[in-house]
C-alpha cells in the first residue's frame, strides 16, 4: 500500500488553506454535501496502474479534477491510457508542471470563470452520461446563453422560434426538468460563477441578473438549489453547484434519468423512493385519487389537462336541452292538432312520472 507521501493525489476542501494527501485505496465520502467545494489533484508519473485510473474516474460528480502534468522530458514516457483517461475524467483545469504548487495558485485557479458557462454546464451533462441528443443540448446551450439577457420563459421560446408547449414536451420526453427550470437554474449559475469569480456584492450580481434585490436571488438560489448565496460564495467550483440542482431535481421528480451516484429518492415521508410506493386502496374516490397523484408527474398531468380540455370541447358542442326543446317545436306545424297533442301527451306522461317519483321518495 503506497504511503500518503508517495500519492499522485491531494485533495483540496474548504477553506482552502492546505492539501490533504489521499491514496486510491482510501474511499471518497458518500454524501455529496461533503465534497462541495472539494478538488482533488491528480499529479501524472509513471507507473499509475488500472487501479488508479478506476478510481479517479469513479470520484463523486461534484468534486472538481486539476490534473498537473510530468516534466517535458517525462511526459512522453507516460503511457497513452493515462492521458486518456485524464481527458475522459473530464478535468476542471490541465496544468503544466508545477512542484511548488500554493494553495492561494489553486483558490485563484477554482475562482476564475469560465470562457463558456453554456459549454461548461452541456459537458458536464454529457460525461455524467445524460442521453441527450444534438437538437437537445443545442436548445439547452442556447437557453443558457440567453439567460444573460432575459428573464422570462416567454422571451427565450422566442429567442428559440419554439413554442412553450412544444418545448415543454421535449424536455417531458426525455425525461428532463421543464424549460422554466432550466431558465432559472442558467441565472443562478451564472450568479455562482459572478459571486466566486469578481467576489461581487450580492445585490450587484442581483441587478446585473434582472433580479429585483439580493433577497430575491437568495431565496431562489435556496428553492432550486438547496443552498444560500454565501455558501456558493465560499465553496469554489461550479461542478458541484450542477450537481446540487440535479440532485434536488431528482429528489422532486423534475429528473427522472437514473444517473449515477443520485441518492435514492425519498418520498413525502422521508423514507423509500416516493415514485415506486403503490397508491393506497383505502380511498377510492376520484378526488382521493387526484389529490395522491405525484405533483411531479407531469405526462400524466398533461394527460388530464387534455382530457379535460376534450371533455369541456365536448359539452360545449352538446346543445342545451332548452334549445333542444325550441327547435322541436319550431318544427312542429301548430295548425296540425297531432302534433300539439303529441306534445301535451309527453309533457302530461312527464308529468306523472315526476309525480310517482316525488310519491316513491315521500313513501
Amino acid at each position: 500500500m503506497p504511503s500518503h507521501a508517495d500519492s499522485p493525489f491531494m485533495l483540496f476542501p474548504p477553506p482552502y488553506r492546505s492539501f490533504l494527501p489521499i491514496v486510491p485505496e482510501e474511499s471518497f465520502p458518500s454524501r455529496s454535501t461533503m465534497v462541495r467545494g472539494t478538488a482533488v489533484i491528480w499529479t501524472l508519473k509513471r507507473g499509475q496502474g488500472r487501479g488508479v485510473f478506476q478510481w479517479i474516474r469513479q470520484r463523486p460528480p461534484g468534486l472538481s479534477l486539476v490534473v498537473v502534468l510530468p516534466p517535458g522530458d517525462k511526459l512522453a514516457s507516460l503511457e497513452g491510457r493515462a492521458l486518456e483517461v485524464a481527458e475522459r475524467a473530464r478535468p476542471h483545469s490541465v496544468l503544466p508542471h508545477h512542484p511548488g504548487l500554493t494553495a492561494e495558485e489553486m483558490v485563484s485557479l477554482l475562482r476564475r470563470e469560465p470562457p463558456d458557462l453554456a459549454a461548461e454546464l452541456v459537458d458536464h451533462l454529457t460525461w455524467r452520461g445524460m442521453p441527450l441528443d444534438q437538437d437537445t443540448r443545442r436548445i439547452i446551450r442556447r437557453v443558457v446563453e440567453l439567460s444573460s439577457e432575459l428573464t422570462t420563459l416567454k422571451a427565450v421560446c422566442r429567442g428559440l422560434y419554439l413554442s412553450r408547449r412544444a418545448l415543454g414536451r421535449r424536455f417531458r420526453r426525455r425525461g428532463l426538468p421543464v424549460p422554466s427550470h432550466w431558465l432559472q437554474f442558467s441565472r443562478l449559475l451564472r450568479a455562482t460563477s459572478l459571486l466566486q469569480g469578481k467576489q461581487s456584492p450580492l445585490f450587484n450580481v442581483a441587478c446585473t441578473l434582472g433580479y429585483p434585490d439580493g433577497f430575491t436571488l437568495s431565496n431562489q438560489m435556496e428553492r432550486m438549489v438547496g443552498v444560500r448565496p454565501t455558501v456558493a460564495r465560499k465553496r469554489l467550483g461550479l461542478e458541484w453547484f450542477i450537481e446540487a440542482w440535479l440532485e434536488t431535481e431528482w429528489q422532486n421528480g423534475g429528473l427522472r434519468l437514473p444517473l449515477r451516484h443520485l441518492p435514492e429518492r425519498t418520498g413525502k415521508d422521508g423514507s423509500g423512493d416516493g415514485a415506486s410506493q403503490p397508491e393506497p386502496t383505502s380511498r377510492s374516490t376520484p378526488a382521493a385519487m387526484v389529490a395522491e397523484r405525484p405533483r411531479s408527474d407531469t405526462s400524466d398531468q398533461g394527460k388530464s389537462s387534455e382530457e379535460t380540455a376534450t371533455a369541456r370541447d365536448e359539452v360545449g358542442s352538446t346543445p342545451p336541452a332548452g334549445n333542444k326543446a325550441e327547435k322541436e317545436t319550431e318544427l312542429q306545424d301548430p295548425s296540425d292538432p297531432s302534433s300539439t297533442s303529441g306534445s301535451s301527451g309527453k309533457r302530461d306522461e312527464a308529468g306523472d312520472h315526476g309525480s310517482a317519483e316525488r310519491s316513491e321518495v315521500a313513501v
